[in-house]
């Protein structure tokens, strides 16, 4: 008997070549949205038309639909807003509410695709689930995607180890290039589709969202160093650890940047960037796929180069850096890797050893 598979569609290129290269590999293919948007006639009020370019929206829908009939292929759309709300919205929300900048892709793909929709394609009877992440998996490795401008790995540090076997990542081994290639010679309708930078609860920008859902209010910008007020903020909320842009200081012309929030007090704190840097971090929330070694690569942001540090205890898991790191920001992943291999991750506590003396500061957020 074939094995069978449940893909989770976007509505983009990505999860779309995934479905595709699966059913040629021989596999019974089940393609399935997961729907997060609100109602659309409501929405729509509130949005310009062609606002909202994100994945998992109802034109996404329609895309993902038009894959699947083209694949000939069963397709389902199914309800998650409940879910999503639940455990990537609010958590998401009270992220920046106390003063920490989350990460949510990295927890609806642990929650959502590869816990709630795994469960599901059990229900059914299905063997694994697909997406069209750039990653690798042999065995019980995550390796990063081949493609080192596309790889995801980043995303996927709480994928819990024993979902491991159930998860097919079809396009890893392929360049973002190649994948719409492939798209291309199939005749598939997502092809040529933009790529999705928008988080895809957003509707329009961030800031908007936030204010709206958290109530911010003005407050003062004190430099952390000296104590003085040196502008005024419009929301602590709507700060994060290292933002240089957009702060309204007094004195334009000092180059500052955020190095502290605090909600509960509405004040942010900044400094020059030296006060910025860190030479370790804690981290909480922790997932390990593989042992950790006294010495791992970490990566603190998506798109920042990983660098050598030190395990210096696991209970709080403590790291110290090889070289100082710029805006280690609490609720940001802190990423752990061998080489290629993705080792775990966990969500950043608090940076420590701060160059500029400021660690007392920052355990208040």
């Amino acid at each position: 008997m074939k094995p069978s598979v449940l893909v989770a569609l976007s509505g983009g290129v990505d999860s779309s070549v995934s479905a595709l290269l699966l059913k040629e590999a021989g596999y019974q293919v089940v393609g399935a949205m997961m729907r997060f948007w609100p109602d659309w006639k409501e929405f729509h009020t509130e949005v310009e038309e062609g606002a909202w370019e994100s994945c998992c929206t109802p034109d996404a829908a329609y895309e993902a639909r038009r894959v699947a009939e083209m694949l000939d292929i069963p397709f389902y759309l199914l309800d998650y807003r409940e879910v999503f709300e639940e455990r990537i919205i609010g958590p998401f929300l009270q992220g920046y509410a106390e003063g920490k900048t989350p990460n949510p892709c990295v927890f609806c793909n642990t929650d959502v695709k590869f816990g709630a929709l795994l469960k599901h394609a059990k229900r059914l009877g299905l063997d694994y689930v697909a997406t069209g992440h750039y990653v690798r998996r042999e065995g019980e490795a995550l390796l990063r995607g081949l493609d080192p401008e596309k790889d995801q790995s980043y995303f996927l540090w709480g994928t819990p180890k024993e979902a491991l076997p159930h998860l097919l990542f079809p396009v890893g081994h392929l360049t973002k290039k190649e994948v719409r290639a492939l798209a291309e010679r199939a005749g598939l309708p997502t092809a040529r589709k933009p790529e999705s930078q928008n988080l895809c609860f957003v509707a329009g920008d961030l800031r908007g969202f936030l204010q709206e859902r958290l109530k911010t209010r003005p407050g003062p910008i004190v430099d952390a160093l000296t104590g003085e007020v040196v502008g005024e903020h419009q929301g602590a909320s709507l700060y994060t650890i290292g933002q240089r842009k957009g702060l309204g200081l007094f004195k334009s012309h000092l180059e500052r940047y955020v190095v502290g929030v605090d909600p509960k007090a509405n004040v942010v704190y900044v400094g020059p960037r030296e006060a910025a840097l860190w030479e370790g971090l804690e981290a909480h929330g922790v997932n390990l796929l593989a042992e950790l070694p006294e010495a791992v690569e970490v990566q603190v942001r998506y798109r920042t180069p990983p660098v050598r540090a030190k395990v210096e205890s696991l209970a709080p898991l403590r790291l110290r850096f090889e070289k100082p790191l710029f805006a280690v920001a609490p609720g940001q992943s802190a990423v752990f890797y061998r080489g290629e291999r993705l080792l775990g991750g966990g969500v950043i506590r608090r940076g420590v050893y701060n160059l500029a003396g400021l660690d007392l500061l920052l355990t208040k957020a």
